[in-house]
């Protein structure tokens, strides 16, 4: 099922390749630059990129109650803060609206993590281990 995505006329074309996903890309739009992507290099070439990994990297301390407002509809509270969605044109004009707060990376379907996932893989492990004894053992 193809899906339309509509973006602005005055939208950068480097920002427009990174919100508009590949399978939607006309011919006519280039692909983007290896430096201009976002996408992560671990990505196999076979698995479609389905999601966006969304970042919040600065503040929204001094802006308006609307983009405030679309901060929450993506569920992002905090800094530092990576949530994901479906590729779908109202997700591309929140994060349009927010291009200089946001971080964008189109992701597929496996590289997506639960709050409860992500909280587990920041977590150092549990426990100890010997490096060295320094105490004889006896045998």
């Amino acid at each position: 099922m193809a899906s339309l995505l509509v973006v602005p006329r005055r939208t950068p074309s480097a920002l427009r390749a990174i919100v508009q996903p590949a399978a939607t890309r006309s011919l006519s739009t280039p692909a983007p630059s290896p430096q201009a992507s976002t996408s992560t290099s671990s990505d196999s070439p076979s698995e479609p990129n389905t999601h966006y990994r969304i970042t919040l990297r600065r503040s929204a301390i001094s802006l308006g109650e609307r983009k405030k407002g679309t901060l929450v509809a993506l569920g992002i509270h905090r800094r530092m803060q990576t949530v994901y969605h479906l590729h779908n044109p109202e997700t591309a004009g929140k994060i349009l609206a927010l291009k200089e707060l946001v971080e964008v990376e189109n992701v597929p379907a496996s590289a997506v993590r639960t709050k409860t996932e992500q909280k587990w893989e920041r977590k150092a492990p549990r426990g100890f281990v010997v490096v060295r004894n320094s105490i004889p053992q006896r045998s």
